[in-house]
């Protein structure tokens, strides 16, 4: 019989990629999440019944526990960037995390991977990062083997820094940043994938990984990098952080008073917070070299899948070609 993993979040960015791996493997793959109808896609990624979504409440015991009934392994990819009605940092990632870990524990799970983040730090500012820092904490008291991978920001085809910042240039001409000197490592997200894939099989060693790219870069380095790939012209604005923090905590006024019905997805003081902190690998700490995975630079990937941001689509260059050709 094959085994089974459960992937909670397993329909997000991250967790739809090893749930892949996990499926090529031969595995069993339970896609635990919220809206199951909203990840019938999944389904795709294996042969009929080999991958499924199934409900689950990350803040409730049963159905935490239901959905790794019989599991090998458990993969907990689930992670917010902000707080939308019960679904808050503390709640999600510190405790959230403890209670798969605590319930893996109980039922004889074998092997667990929690997907964290670097800047995970209980002394941080930011209730992202000091969440993220709690969930690791309770992790490790619940299932000490476990492994815990923190990438940088992620990027891919379906998701991540590059597509968020190609949508906002295709709004207008000016484009605002905060934290344009900030250093981050950007990760593929199915380099993540490929470590967690690894925890999952056996063949990485418990503790904490940080995973980043091969290259540094700054958040305007990124940014020009996307305008370059999608064929844009824009006006990037990189505002203070005090004015920053003003912004966000306008827009976090405005969904107080809407009762959450507006979240603020667009800044939070949170995220200004956050971005205040360098996003790159620790000098010490073990990643992609000790996993024997060689990570792949933007540079190598984001043309594939940026095209659909550009003026004329996948058309672009083949118009930019057209305008060479000489007319009798």
């Amino acid at each position: 019989m094959s085994k089974i993993v459960t992937i909670y979040g397993g329909s997000g960015f991250v967790g739809r990629q090893i749930a892949r791996r996990m499926a090529k493997h031969g595995w069993r793959v339970r896609v635990a999440v919220r809206r199951p109808s909203e990840a019938l896609f999944v389904r795709t990624y294996g042969a009929v019944g080999q991958v499924e979504p199934v409900p689950c409440n990350i803040r409730d015991d049963l159905s935490v526990r239901a959905a790794m009934a019989d599991a090998e392994a458990v993969v907990n990819c689930v992670g917010i960037m902000v707080n939308e009605g019960r679904n808050r940092f503390e709640a999600v990632q510190a405790d959230g995390a403890g209670r798969i870990a605590r319930l893996a524990a109980e039922t004889g799970v074998s092997r667990m991977v929690h997907v964290s983040a670097i800047g995970a730090d209980a002394e941080s500012d930011s209730d992202y990062a000091s969440s993220k820092a709690g969930g690791e904490a309770q992790v490790l008291a619940h299932f000490a083997d476990a492994v815990i991978l923190r990438p940088s920001v992620m990027f891919g085809p379906e998701g991540g820094v590059y597509e968020r910042f190609a949508a906002m240039a295709g709004m207008g001409p000016v484009l605002p940043i905060t934290g344009g000197a900030t250093r981050m490592q950007p990760v593929y997200v199915d380099d993540v994938a490929a470590a967690a894939e690894m925890a999952v099989l056996g063949q990485a060693a418990p503790g904490i990984y940080e995973l980043g790219g091969p290259d540094v870069m700054t958040l305007r380095e990124i940014v020009d990098q996307t305008l370059k790939a999608s064929y844009r012209r824009r006006l990037v604005v990189n505002l203070p952080f005090w004015l920053s923090g003003i912004v966000g905590g306008i827009f976090d006024i405005g969904s107080k008073i809407t009762g959450g019905l507006l979240t603020n997805r667009i800044l939070t003081r949170d995220q200004v917070r956050l971005l205040r902190q360098d996003n790159v690998v620790s000098p010490q700490a073990r990643g992609f070299a000790e996993l024997g995975i060689e990570p792949l630079s933007p540079g190598a990937v984001i043309d594939e899948y940026l095209w659909r941001f550009r003026p004329n689509g996948q058309y672009a260059d083949m118009t930019a070609s057209a305008k060479n050709l000489r007319t009798r």
